[in-house]
C-alpha cells in the first residue's frame, strides 16, 4: 500500500472518531469527494491538494463567516496520487474515485471511444466541472547533450512517461508524427520525478512531460544547471495540431524557469476537472461554487504558481464534452451574480 493510500485509510478511520466527539448539535455524517491527480512531482498533485483543501469543510469545522473553511459543509476532499489522465478516467469508470484531473485530449478520447480508448465503449457519462489551466508539452533534455531539436532524439534514451498518463499518449503521437516512433529511441516509461533523478546523474538524455508551468521536477533540474527545454515547432507539431482540435500552440512564457529564460515554442492542451453524470447535482454545484469563492482564490494564488492560472474567465476553455448539470447550474448562477 502506498504512503498516500495509508494516509487516506487513516483519515477514513479517524473521521468517525472525530465525529463521535462532536457535540450532538454539530455532529453529522461526513461526505467524501475523491480527486484523482497525478505524480507528486508534477502539477496535478499540488494543485489538487490546494483544491481538495479549499472545497473541504469537515463536520464540526467553523463556518466560513466565523473564520473557518469556506468549503462545502460536511465535505472532505481526498486527494489521490495516480499515474495521470488515463488512469484517473479509468478509476472513475470503476468507481474508485469521484472525480479527477485529465488532459482535454484524453477526456475527448474517452468520451468518444477513440485513441487510447478505442477498444472500449465510449464513456458518454463523463462530465466536466471546470477547465483549470493550460498544460504545456515540455521536452526536457540533459544540459550536456547535443539535442537541440525533436529530430535529434533518435537513438537517445528518452522517457515517455508511465502507462496511464496523458503525456505518454502525446509523446508517442509526436514521435510518430516526426517519423521517429517509439522504436527510434531507447524508450523508458517513468514519471517525471524518477526521470529527473536519472537525468541529474547523466543516465537519461531526455524526457517528456505535459504539465502546467513551472513544473517542479523541471525547475529543480534547470536551477541545478542539469537540463534545458527544447522548443517544439515545425512539421511534426503542425501535423498534430491539424489532426486534433483540442491541441493548440501554447508557448511557455519568458521567465517561468528563471529570469533569463526566453519564450519557448511548444503546444499543449487544457487540464480539466471531470466527474461522471452519476455524481450528485447538488454536490457538484456546491463544489463548483467553493472552487470559485474568494477564499479559494487566495489559496490558489499563494499555494502554487500554476494556481494563479486557474480563473473563472477561462473555466470553460477547451471544454468539448458536456458540463455536469451541477456545474452548469453553478456557472449560470455565477454569471447572474456578476451581472447583478
Amino acid at each position: 500500500m502506498t504512503t498516500l493510500a495509508r494516509l487516506s485509510v487513516a483519515l477514513l478511520l479517524l473521521v468517525p472518531l472525530l465525529s463521535a466527539s462532536l457535540p450532538a448539535a454539530s455532529a453529522q455524517e461526513p461526505k467524501f469527494f475523491r480527486i484523482g491527480t497525478g505524480g507528486v512531482n508534477g502539477t496535478y498533485y499540488p494543485i489538487g491538494s490546494i483544491i481538495g483543501n479549499a472545497i473541504s469543510n469537515p463536520p464540526g469545522s467553523r463556518a466560513c463567516e466565523a473564520g473557518g473553511s469556506c468549503g462545502v459543509p460536511g465535505l472532505i476532499g481526498i486527494v489521490v496520487s495516480s499515474n495521470g489522465s488515463v488512469a484517473n478516467i479509468e478509476a472513475m469508470e470503476r468507481g474508485e474515485i469521484d472525480s479527477g484531473f485529465a488532459q482535454s485530449d484524453v477526456i475527448h478520447a474517452a468520451y468518444t471511444g477513440t485513441g487510447a480508448f478505442a477498444d472500449r465503449a465510449p464513456m458518454t457519462d463523463l462530465r466536466v466541472i471546470a477547465s483549470l489551466y493550460a498544460e504545456h508539452m515540455q521536452l526536457v533534455v540533459g544540459e550536456d547533450t547535443a539535442i537541440t531539436t525533436l529530430a535529434e532524439l533518435a537513438g537517445h534514451r528518452v522517457s515517455l512517461d508511465e502507462p496511464g498518463s496523458g503525456t505518454l499518449l502525446l509523446s508517442t503521437g509526436l514521435l510518430n508524427a516526426a517519423g521517429i516512433g517509439t522504436g527510434g529511441v531507447i524508450a523508458e516509461y517513468m514519471k517525471p520525478g524518477p526521470a529527473a533523478s536519472l537525468m541529474s546523474r547523466g543516465e537519461l538524455d531526455a524526457f517528456f512531460i505535459v504539465a502546467g508551468v513551472p513544473t517542479n521536477a523541471v525547475a529543480d533540474l534547470m536551477r541545478a544547471g542539469k537540463a534545458r527545454i527544447v522548443p517544439l515547432s515545425g512539421p511534426a507539431v503542425e501535423t498534430l495540431l491539424a489532426r486534433h482540435e483540442f491541441l493548440s500552440r501554447v508557448p511557455i512564457p519568458a521567465g517561468i524557469y528563471g529570469s533569463d529564460q526566453k519564450e519557448i515554442d511548444t503546444f499543449g492542451v487544457t487540464a480539466q476537472w471531470v466527474t461522471t453524470a452519476k455524481a450528485s447535482e447538488d454536490l457538484v454545484y456546491s463544489v463548483c461554487k467553493a472552487l470559485w469563492n474568494d477564499a479559494t482564490r487566495t489559496l490558489l494564488d499563494g499555494g502554487h504558481p500554476g494556481g494563479r492560472q486557474i480563473r473563472l474567465t477561462s473555466a470553460l476553455d477547451g471544454v468539448n464534452v458536456p458540463l455536469h448539470a451541477g456545474a452548469e447550474r453553478c456557472y449560470a448562477d455565477l454569471e447572474k451574480a456578476e451581472k447583478n
